[in-house]
């Protein structure tokens, strides 16, 4: 039996102050993991924002949006992944309506 995908958006920001290396590899990796777990709709680079407030003492990141389809599972895989890894300062993951 075929499973359901859901339509799901994710933004995650990345520490600027890591260099623009570090924020590209960290991008990569998450879109990479994406697209091996879900198919992806939509990636939208927002690049360098200023936050409305600081975050760990830092008052700027890296944006990205991706927009993506995939099982019920993955979600809560990919946020204990962003939990986990050194660089991401904030992410939020939100089920879409179809």
């Amino acid at each position: 039996m075929m499973e359901q995908k859901s339509l799901y958006e994710t933004v995650f920001v990345v520490n600027s102050a890591l260099g623009e290396e570090a924020v590209q590899a960290i991008c990569d990796k998450f879109t990479s993991l994406i697209e091996a777990n879900a198919e992806v709709d939509s990636v939208n680079v927002w690049g360098n924002r200023k936050f409305a407030y600081p975050i760990e003492d830092l008052t700027e990141g890296y944006y990205v949006l991706v927009k993506f389809k995939s099982a019920h599972d993955f979600p809560t895989e990919l946020d204990r992944i962003y939990n986990i890894t050194d660089g991401i300062l904030r992410s939020l993951i939100v089920k879409c309506e179809q």
